[in-house]
């Protein structure tokens, strides 16, 4: 396989760079609006929009990522990793131009449905893209570094929004909106120069093209140990999941089968669900507007604190980056949990002692709650920003991956769009009882993550299978597969299941399994 980029480190940078940038992409899309919403110049051009409308204004762009979703499910086995990436970040470039042009609310919902389109296929796509062409120990951490570059989007967005906030008329707003299309255009050269994912290509029978990705992104001959043994796990993993006829069925990934299929998917649905009802979006979007109306900040004021509070999303998500792969997936979604429970106990306990926020008493306590959106901001750096997007594309077969990372992703645009559309009105209505809310979420996913979802640090993707294959609870094999490979093993006979040859006899009749 040929690239601009060369084989091996080089060509292994290039990939985790174009995830990185349509990762920047994805938060700078996230935080942009937070500063518009107090613009002046886009309040007169909108008809200062009510708190219902400007719900459902900022809120239906998650409504287009959740189409997208739907769009990648569709499409996504057909068109590869890389075409939908294109795909992806063409539609966002369409949506930000259409924003960016916008003079009606009509024209401005359009084009960010368009936009969320894109982004929808794009952050259905990319994770998985980036697992498939790395190696199992570095997986957790060049995944969480993606989601660390969410947080920096979100801070180039929040900073760039301030800046024009001194420029008067509408250039104010458009052109932070349109800036999102410099990023996109950047992602469309980069994959140019990269490969498909062999996973893949071994899937639609193109096994000789496979070889040579696996070879080049490893600098390693076909004969060589590693790469052998890449082949021969992917391989096996298409075999036994070809192997359930339900399997070729289009919406077979919602059933009950051997590899407990429905399961995983119902378990990627989840974690996403936690990433969102955990009540980031509450800070991501409205800080600035929570920080004026529950706490008594100027607008200026409010921009420049909201700011700095989401800095603090990349600073904690330096953590995950840098370690997750050590730290597992299970510890750091369950202290996650119970750290965010605790910051939104205290900003709710916090804010309904504060009274009138002009007071001395009320800017006391203000200040205080505050102080908590940027411990929250930070632990959910650390632990649920990232975990979710590592964790989907590791806990579903191969046969699925694509459907079912798209199902995964899709409850993160719907719950994101939900908890979006409602939060004007909560805080609005409900004041500092609306964090309680999200108190009692955070609260609820301790157990469930502690019961249901098991390690996958360090497991090779098609090893999944095995824990699920096995007719045991997948949490007590993942731990005791976790207690082998500290010992020093590393083979499907250590968790009870055997190997065998399945995988080689039956790949010929199962090519096109995905």
């Amino acid at each position: 396989m040929q690239s601009w980029l060369g084989r091996g480190k080089s060509l292994q940078k290039g990939i985790t760079c174009c995830c990185l940038v349509a990762f920047v992409l994805y938060g700078y899309d996230q935080g942009v609006f937070s500063g518009i919403l107090q613009n002046e110049n886009w309040l007169d051009q909108f008809d200062h929009p009510s708190d219902s409308k400007t719900g459902i204004i900022v809120s239906c762009f998650n409504l287009g990522c959740f189409t997208g979703c739907v769009i990648s499910f569709m499409s996504g086995d057909f068109l590869g990793r890389r075409k939908a990436i294109w795909l992806g970040m063409t539609l966002v470039i369409i949506g930000a131009a259409l924003q960016a042009s916008a003079f009606t609310v009509d024209h401005l919902v359009i084009g960010r449905v368009i936009t969320g389109f894109g982004t929808g296929v794009k952050t259905a796509t990319v994770p998985m893209y980036q697992s498939e062409l790395c190696d199992r120990s570095q997986r957790g951490r060049l995944v969480s570094a993606e989601v660390m570059f969410v947080g920096i989007g979100i801070c180039i967005a929040y900073w760039l929004d301030f800046g024009m906030s001194f420029t008067p008329g509408s250039v104010a707003w458009r052109f932070p909106i349109a800036f999102q299309i410099t990023f996109a255009i950047g992602v469309i050269f980069l994959v140019f120069a990269l490969p498909e994912s062999p996973r893949w290509l071994f899937a639609r029978g193109r096994e000789e093209e496979a070889m040579g990705v696996l070879c080049a992104v490893y600098d390693k001959d076909p004969t060589d140990e590693y790469i052998v043994a890449e082949r021969n796990a992917i391989i096996e993993a298409i075999g036994m999941e070809a192997q359930v006829a339900e399997s070729r069925s289009f919406f077979s990934i919602f059933k009950r089968d051997e590899v407990s299929t429905g399961y995983r998917v119902l378990l990627a649905w989840g974690i996403q669900f936690m990433n969102q009802v955990s009540g980031i979006n509450l800070v991501v979007y409205y800080v600035p507007t929570v920080l004026v109306q529950n706490v008594g900040m100027t607008p200026r004021m409010a921009q420049i604190l909201g700011g700095c509070i989401n800095i603090m999303f990349p600073l904690g998500s330096l953590g995950p980056s840098l370690a997750l792969d050590r730290m597992g997936r299970r510890k750091t979604m369950l202290w996650g949990c119970a750290g965010l429970s605790f910051c939104m106990m205290m900003v709710a306990a916090l804010l309904s002692q504060a009274g009138d926020p002009e007071s001395t008493r009320g800017k006391s306590f203000g200040a205080a709650g505050t102080a908590f959106f940027f411990l929250y901001m930070f632990v959910f750096g650390a632990s649920v920003n990232c975990v979710p997007w590592v964790y989907v594309p590791e806990i579903l077969p191969l046969a699925a991956r694509t459907r079912g990372t798209a199902v995964g992703v899709s409850s993160n645009w719907i719950w994101n769009f939900t908890v979006v559309m409602i939060t004007p009105v909560i805080i609005n209505r409900l004041q500092w009882k609306a964090y309680l809310i999200f108190m009692a979420t955070n609260l609820v996913f301790i157990p469930v993550i502690y019961f249901f979802y098991p390690e996958t640090s360090n497991v090779r993707l098609e090893d999944m299978d095995h824990f699920f294959a096995s007719g045991k609870n997948p949490v007590v094999m993942a731990r005791k597969f976790a207690a082998e490979m500290k010992a020093g093993r590393y083979d499907t006979e250590a968790i009870g299941v055997s190997s065998g040859s399945e995988g080689e006899k039956a790949v010929g009749e199962t090519r096109h399994v995905s």
